[in-house]
């Protein structure tokens, strides 16, 4: 598989995803809109609420949703290439890419939310420091014990997860050597593939076991991207079977999906708790939420076109999609502000829908404005 520039790698999906473009641009809207009503539950109160609490607190999923969307969007090129015998992409322009469609809109939020935090403070938070600014500058807030105690910044909890997408767009095109070069032979080999990704997406319960049974990792390592790799590796399985040409029914797998997601929200998958949890918790939880984004991924991209390929490319998603990332970005340092100082309600107090409405509310001309200025053009 030969190396070299001019694979076109915008918005890392290469030219053969053609018109599934515009669903999966959809489903990161829905991603953000989860990752937005489960942080208005936590900020109401309303995770302790028995089963339906525990639906709320599993809205955090859409986070593994875009893990998986990562892993089937990125890696998708080098899989086309490898099926097609042609050029790989260069991990330069890559790297560049990524660059520069993550950093501009996040360093801004991050400036954003620490001069916010310079004159308004709800309680202790110690992120809101120089060395907690470079931190979060670098996304290398996450590598530290006591993450909750040493850099965790009110403004831009949300953020762990973008440290762990920067570092598997790090090492994400020696996964690709690793799996289509070495693990291949350079060969258009499927099925040892699958296998190969299997093992990747393994990495995450034994990463997760080694913390909950050793003392060999800082207690933050549950965030590091070996815990996270499953989401990936499926969202990476999904562009092997999409290059195949596998197809499954997209009802079926949304149906799918969503039992997991009520399985999940069972106590099966743990309490909603901060104190020490017994191993099969965390381990069920990852598992599930991996199966779960990959299932979601999979619904647009390996099923027919149907209703959920509708509802995914509608205008109103797609337009909210091309701005889920700075949805991400700023909804935490918003609702914060709009819960304390617009709202005046206490923490874990006030209604779930008004939290949820008025955040968007706010939220969503700001991420337009923060698109509009950051974005790369052309």
């Amino acid at each position: 598989m030969r190396v070299g520039p001019h694979l076109d790698l915008r918005a890392g999906v290469s030219r053969r995803v053609g018109g599934r473009r515009d669903a999966l641009t959809g489903l990161r809207a829905v991603a953000a809109l989860l990752v937005v009503g489960t942080h208005a539950a936590f900020a109401t109160g309303k995770l302790t609420h028995g089963y339906i609490g525990l639906v709320w607190a599993r809205l955090e999923v859409g986070v593994s949703i875009f893990f998986a969307l990562s892993g089937f969007l990125l890696f998708r090129p080098w899989v086309a290439a490898a099926a097609d015998a042609t050029v790989a992409p260069s991990a330069r322009a890559y790297a560049q890419r990524r660059l520069r469609r993550i950093m501009p809109a996040y360093v801004v939020t991050v400036l954003l939310a620490y001069g916010v935090y310079s004159f308004y403070s709800t309680g202790p938070n110690p992120g809101q420091s120089l060395a907690g600014l470079v931190r979060h500058l670098t996304l290398t807030q996450i590598y530290t014990d006591n993450y909750l105690v040493t850099y965790l910044h009110r403004g831009l909890s949300q953020t762990w997860s973008l440290a762990v997408e920067v570092a598997f767009y790090a090492v994400l095109p020696l996964l690709a050597h690793l799996l289509l070069v070495v693990l291949c032979g350079d060969q258009w080999h499927p099925r040892r593939l699958l296998i190969g990704l299997a093992g990747l997406a393994a990495i995450s319960p034994v990463w997760l076991i080694v913390l909950n049974t050793t003392d060999w990792l800082p207690n933050s390592a549950g965030m590091w991207l070996p815990a996270q790799l499953a989401p990936f590796a499926g969202g990476m399985a999904v562009a092997v079977l999409h290059v195949m040409g596998v197809r499954w029914r997209a009802g079926l797998l949304a149906v799918a999906a969503g039992l997991l997601f009520l399985v999940v929200s069972t106590p099966l998958a743990g309490a909603v708790t901060l104190g020490p949890v017994p191993l099969w918790e965390p381990l069920t939880k990852a598992m599930l939420y991996a199966a779960i984004a990959t299932l979601v991924v999979a619904a647009p991209t390996l099923g027919e076109r149907g209703m959920v390929d509708r509802l995914l490319a509608s205008k109103l998603m797609v337009w909210l999609g091309e701005i889920s990332y700075e949805i991400f970005l700023l909804h935490v340092l918003v609702m914060a502000v709009v819960l304390g100082t617009v709202l005046g309600w206490p923490l874990f107090t006030g209604s779930l829908p008004g939290l949820f409405l008025l955040t968007l509310a706010v939220t969503i001309p700001l991420a337009w404005l923060l698109h509009r200025v950051t974005a790369v053009r052309g």
